[in-house]
Parts: structure tokens; C-alpha cells; sequence
């Protein structure tokens, strides 16, 4: 198994809520675990169901699923806690991996050297349990290490959302990203601006990121949007993609500007379910992967809001559109999780 799943530590607190039936959500990655803790839990007098559908991340709990099937609690596997309001008690459980990421610093030092002496150091859920030992392994490399505490949509230090970089604002000559995949130090690069290099610990690997090409891109999108004269303006009913009030401000600056916008909700937003809709192009108001992620598949452009704005002359810089929380208060609880 690649990653860890505390059967006891989830058993316990099940026992706390006297649950008797729960829903085990898990991205794809996680369904082998998932099946094993649902024997787990059953081999204890404990019901469990899975939830099939994908998740995308703590921003889509099954919590009302969960209510529908009479179910006591829900179990969300591979993502940190997220403040929501939920339905029914929801531990989140984030899955860590099973992966020693001082090794690949140590195989990637050179290149970690490059980034300069002040760097910010982030990951994801994944990896997070590691950060302090790769923090104290890097400033025994002469390294002085940052670890952002981030906004009140992130649960520790040094985290970062496909959807959120707060932990990354901070002062530093570079930031290094403890990761796989591509998107998580696309985005920090584009968020703050400055170098980022990504060594992936599972194969040891590096990538400088190279976000300029990426921008291009997006503005080649903003161009064929260019001409369009009406709008979808999508917001997803996702518990932590929810932005309302942000798209009606998209809606009302493209009326504004003499375009034809109408709102569309959704649950899973992708263009096959919108082709039969007369627009000549839409607006992701939901998680930002969606329109920078799947653009290739829409036949019509897709937009974030940041990119509206530019579309309309109102923004002249690239930014990368973000879900951004409050600031904390103080010892503020993130709710029930194991690890």
C-alpha cells in the first residue's frame, strides 16, 4: 500500500460518534484502501458503503449522500479538513504517502541550490507529515526554509490547494514544491510570480516550472473569446466550490459591457452536458483546474473570472484565479481528523 490508512485511530473516533453505518469517499487513487477499511470497519460491527463518483478533493464531500443513506458519519479519504458546513460528522483522513522525500532532496540538492538561500518550502496533504523533517534536512544544507501558515481554507503550514497558495506568499528567493504532477507548481508560479522547482518523491525527479508558456495559452483562449457576444457563467454546487456572489459579478460586468450572460448551475461541470446551450463561450466560476485543466475539450472558450476581466479591459496582468479563505483567529479548530 502507498499510503497510510489508521483503521484503528478512524475505528476509535467512529466508536466516539456511536456510528453504526458509514459512507467511505475516496479519489482514485484511494479505492483499494478504501475497499480494505470497509472490510476493516464491517469485521468490527461497523456497516460501511462506498461512494462511487470522483471526488475532487475536501471542496466535494458526500456529506449529503451520506444523509440520504442514513449513514452515521462520513469518512472522506486523501484530503485535509476544509472549514464547510457538513450534513452528518465527517472525518477526513488524509493518506499519507508511504514515501521517504529527504531522499529526493538529497538526489536533487544542485538544483535545489539554485533557488537561492531563503527558500519557501510547500506541499500537498500527501506529503505533509514529512515537511519538518525535509525543513530540518534542507537548513542543515545552509538553507534558510519558509513555511507559510496560509489562510483559513488551508489545515497546516505549508500546504497548498490546486485552488489555493497562501502558504506560499511569503518572502523567499524561490519556492520549492514537494510533490507529483504538474498543476500544484504551475499555479504557485503563476500565483506568486517567482521561481518554483518541483521534485516529485515518488521518482526522484525535478521540473523547473515553466509557466510563461502556459500563460500563453491562456491568453490565446482569451483571444477566441474575443468576438463572443454571449455568456454561460457556470457556478458549481460543490460545497467548497460554491461562489455565488462571485459569479454574479462576472454576470454583471459582461452585462455591463453589452454581453449576454445567463448563470448555469451544476454539480460536475464539463462541456458535454452544456452543447445543447446557445452560448458563444463560458465562465468557470468553480474550481480553477476546471477551465485551465480540461480547456482542450470544450468546444467553446472557457474563461476563469480573473480572465474576464482581462477579456473586458478591466485587468492587464495575468492572474491566477484562486478560492481564497478568511484569516484565522487564533487556535481555530479544523474539525475531526485522523492521522
Amino acid at each position: 500500500m502507498l499510503h497510510e490508512i489508521p483503521k484503528e485511530e478512524i475505528l476509535n473516533e467512529l466508536r466516539k460518534l456511536r456510528a453504526k453505518r458509514v459512507l467511505i469517499q475516496s479519489p482514485e487513487g484511494l479505492r483499494k484502501e478504501a475497499e480494505e477499511l470497509a472490510e476493516f470497519l464491517e469485521d468490527n460491527g461497523i456497516d460501511a458503503i462506498l461512494h462511487g463518483e470522483i471526488n475532487y478533493g475536501a471542496c466535494d464531500p458526500a456529506d449529503y449522500e451520506a444523509k440520504l443513506l442514513n449513514c452515521d458519519v462520513l469518512i472522506h479519504l486523501g484530503h485535509s479538513y476544509m472549514k464547510l458546513h457538513l450534513e452528518v460528522p465527517t472525518i477526513f483522513v488524509p493518506a499519507f504517502a508511504k514515501v521517504n522525500v529527504v531522499d529526493a532532496l538529497k538526489e536533487n540538492i544542485d538544483e535545489i541550490r539554485k533557488l537561492g538561500r531563503k527558500i519557501i518550502l510547500v506541499t500537498t496533504a500527501q506529503h505533509i507529515h514529512q515537511l519538518k523533517e525535509a525543513r530540518e534536512f534542507l537548513e542543515r544544507m545552509g538553507f534558510l526554509v519558509i513555511i507559510g501558515r496560509g489562510d483559513s481554507r488551508i489545515a497546516w503550514p505549508g500546504q497548498v490547494l490546486g485552488c489555493n497558495y497562501s502558504s506560499a506568499k511569503e518572502d523567499g528567493d524561490g519556492i520549492l514544491f514537494i510533490g507529483s504532477g504538474t498543476f500544484h507548481p504551475l499555479g504557485l508560479a503563476i500565483s506568486t510570480k517567482k521561481r518554483v522547482l518541483a521534485i516529485n518523491p515518488y521518482s526522484g525527479d525535478f521540473k523547473w516550472i515553466d509557466w510563461e508558456r502556459f500563460i500563453r495559452k491562456r491568453w490565446a483562449q482569451i483571444a477566441k473569446a474575443y468576438d463572443a457576444r454571449s455568456f454561460g457563467v457556470i457556478v458549481s454546487t460543490k460545497k467548497g466550490q460554491l461562489r455565488l456572489a462571485e459569479a454574479k459579478r462576472i454576470l454583471k460586468l459582461l452585462r455591463e459591457h453589452g454581453r449576454r450572460a445567463r448563470l448555469i448551475v451544476m454539480n460536475d461541470v464539463n462541456y458535454y452536458k452544456l452543447e445543447g446551450f446557445p452560448f458563444d463561450a463560458y465562465v468557470v466560476v468553480a474550481c480553477p483546474r476546471i477551465a485551465l485543466d480540461d480547456y482542450e475539450a470544450w468546444r467553446k472558450p472557457v474563461l476563469t473570472p480573473k480572465e474576464v476581466e482581462i477579456l473586458l479591459g478591466l485587468r492587464e496582468d495575468y492572474e491566477f484565479d484562486e478560492i481564497l479563505g478568511g484569516e484565522r483567529s487564533g487556535d481555530e479548530p479544523i474539525g475531526i481528523s485522523v492521522h
